[in-house]
């Protein structure tokens, strides 16, 4: 009993200080994966111990305090926060709560944007004042920022007093500029796009909030039946009339597995957001129902938000290793202490380079923030300094290969190499490359079994791929290896010989040369023979082939050890032909730039992709001026919204589809 009072006491006080800091400082010394861990910790030990509960528990209240340089505001109806669910069983009790009370709901999913939340208000349509949240229920005035803001009308399209609800927030690109110019100025960066947010709108002087160029998202009517409106989803298209920007990526579901299946569909659409979002939030859609379900002293019942596992968690720095790649370069990689990463287990990271180490000013033993880039790869992203205690070691960057121990050659700026030819390990990575998915695609040879292979001497060049029927005894010796595996084995790598010439020339290695690059000129110049003989003033006149590449392709076909490799590869039966189609012409669609989003109902994205690149054209992630056309389908997004501010083409399915049926 004594210690969980002594427990529930220090959770109270750090859960305070953080508060302050988050709200009040806009300068968080602890991220949002501890803070939750230790709410959720504070809310189970008040259960179990009520009397033990402060009166003024973080667990009762939303957020922080007004700060005093802006005049208060009261809310007439308070602005209380959202409970938090993590995954798909507490989404499902979130549902069979509000089911158990007889009511049959339909829902609204939307993205939880990572901002800063604000009150409008409005008298005959006109914008009379805004204000934060605050603690819920006195928020700080922030209209002289607030008018700043482009997408904030300051009139509305009818003459209505009304009050709003949403959240002001700063693109993704928008930070990255920002914290450019403070480099080039001395300053420090702003942290992440919320403080950067936050620490906008709380300026004296509005003239700094306006050139942050900050933007909204409406998402709540406190008071819809006051208009007739009886549905939240009515709400937000109400409010999207009246001139407020509402986002289109709201969606109206009907059950839990629609819920799940929007939260996966933005969980993989997330990292090409313009803008950061956390999670997403689920309301009952019907407003009856709401005032049914009622709320708390902190969160409403009729609604909840989903959050993203954590992106950015702190964890210890344990040591730095040193990697060889298949071109030989050095790679410094984090050894970390097991740290939970967006659903993985992560136990390394990369660091990149000497440079990035150094930037990072990085010492083993450092608590570090890990994230994953693009949700994928693991890296560090900065040391927490503050947390030193003075045993941490600085980082020294190795001047010898890890593997074979030859001294390191320093090329460019920043990257090491190991260029000794019968280096292992580099000699390893460029036999697992080539046999892997996106070249060879020799099913069965993944990085396990190579190292096997390759430690019993079946596989030491890439020509004895094809030798390795020689050692179908001797494999089936091996543990793990049944006559029925290594007959599927020594399948894919006879079949890997009629592969199209694109494959074969990815999976040689040649510096800079990717997937896309290798289709490009394989399509280009159709045998290998012509790639072999194609003149540095040949490659640079293909478009996407720049000078860095052409010269690496020249230099890779002038060396006599990979035109003898080329030419055992031929002889062992290996294609050197290139056997897709030939790229088609089409005005419409040849050298051009397309943007697609939202989900089409007649064909699935990589099919659009497959059929714009086969006419010449070309796919990317975002909006730009360079955009050709935007391709719009249903819960387009924010990329329409960028595509319609720039006046760029835009196809909707039925234009689309009209194109299509016409090729």
């Amino acid at each position: 009993m004594e210690e969980a009072k002594k427990r529930i006491e220090e959770l109270t006080n750090i859960l305070k200080k953080a508060n302050y800091e988050y709200y009040n400082l806009d300068n968080p010394s602890i991220t949002d994966q501890e803070y939750d861990k230790y709410l959720r910790e504070l809310i189970n030990l008040e259960e179990k111990y009520p009397m033990f509960q402060d009166a003024n528990s973080p667990t009762k209240r939303v957020g922080g305090e007004a700060i005093d340089k802006f005049s208060k505001v009261r809310h007439a109806i308070p602005m209380i926060s959202l409970s938090n669910v993590f995954n798909e069983e507490e989404i499902r009790d979130f549902d069979k709560r509000i089911r158990n009370v007889g009511l049959s709901p339909e829902y609204v999913c939307e993205q939880k944007i990572d901002g800063l939340s604000v009150s409008l208000h409005y008298e005959h349509g006109k914008l009379k004042f805004a204000a934060t949240r605050g603690d819920g229920i006195i928020g700080e005035d922030i209209t002289h920022n607030v008018v700043t803001i482009k997408t904030v009308p300051l009139k509305l399209s009818r003459d209505i007093d009304i009050e709003v609800r949403g959240e002001i927030y700063m693109n993704k690109a928008t930070l990255e500029k920002i914290n450019r110019e403070r480099l080039l100025n001395g300053e420090e960066k702003l942290q992440n796009v919320r403080n950067a947010a936050a620490g906008s709108i709380r300026q004296l002087d509005p003239k700094v909030a306006a050139k942050r160029h900050l933007d909204t998202w409406i998402y709540h009517l406190p008071n819809p039946l006051d208009y007739g409106i009886t549905s939240h989803y009515e709400a937000l298209n109400f409010m999207r009339e009246l001139g407020f920007k509402v986002n289109p990526a709201s969606r109206l579901v009907h059950n839990v597995d629609e819920i799940l299946a929007y939260i996966k569909e933005y969980t993989e659409k997330r990292a090409s957001l313009p803008y950061e979002i956390d999670g997403i939030v689920i309301k009952v859609n019907d407003i009856r129902m709401q005032q049914k379900l009622g709320s708390t002293t902190k969160y409403p019942r009729w609604a909840t938000a989903y959050k993203f596992p954590a992106e950015e968690v702190l964890t210890k720095l344990i040591d730095i290793k040193f990697t060889v790649g298949r071109t030989g370069q050095i790679t410094p990689n984090a050894v970390l202490e097991p740290v939970l990463v967006m659903g993985s287990t992560i136990r390394r990271a990369t660091l990149h380079n000497e440079d990035y180490c150094r930037l990072l000013d990085l010492r083993i033993g450092d608590i570090v923030s890990i994230k994953k880039a693009g949700d994928v790869i693991p890296e560090v992203v900065e040391a927490k300094t503050d947390r030193r205690i003075g045993t941490e070691k600085p980082f020294v960057m190795t001047s010898t290969c890890p593997i074979c121990g030859s001294k390191l050659v320093k090329k460019g700026n920043v990257d090491y190499f190991c260029e000794n030819i019968a280096c292992p390990k580099k000699n390893m990575e460029g036999l697992i490359h080539f046999a892997s998915r996106n070249a060879m695609n020799i099913d069965g040879l993944g990085e396990e079994i190579l190292e096997d292979f390759y430690n019993e001497g079946f596989v030491k060049s890439i020509p004895d791929f094809y030798h390795l029927s020689n050692y179908k005894e001797d494999i089936i010796e091996l543990e793990g290896y049944g006559l029925k595996k290594v007959n599927n084995l020594l399948l894919a790598i006879e079949e890997s010989k009629q592969n199209s010439l694109e494959r074969l020339l990815f999976g040689l290695g040649i510096a800079g040369i990717g997937s896309k690059n290798a289709k490009l000129l394989a399509s280009h110049y159709k045998t290998m023979e012509n790639i072999e003989n194609a003149t540095y003033e040949d490659l640079v006149s293909i478009k996407d082939i720049g000078d860095v590449l052409a010269k690496n392709i020249v230099n890779y076909f002038a060396n006599p050890s990979n035109i003898e490799l080329i030419h055992t590869l031929e002889d062992l039966g290996v294609n050197m032909k290139y056997l897709g189609e030939p790229l088609k012409q089409n005005d419409i669609f040849t050298e051009k730039r397309f943007v697609i989003t939202g989900t089409i109902s007649f064909m699935s994205r990589d099919e659009i992709k497959a059929l714009i690149e086969s006419f010449g054209g070309k796919c990317i992630d975002s909006v730009s001026k360079k955009t050709d056309v935007v391709i719009v389908g249903r819960d387009a997004g924010s990329k329409y919204d960028k595509a319609m501010e720039l006046h760029i083409p835009i196809w909707d399915e039925a234009k689309f589809k009209e194109i299509v049926d016409s090729l």
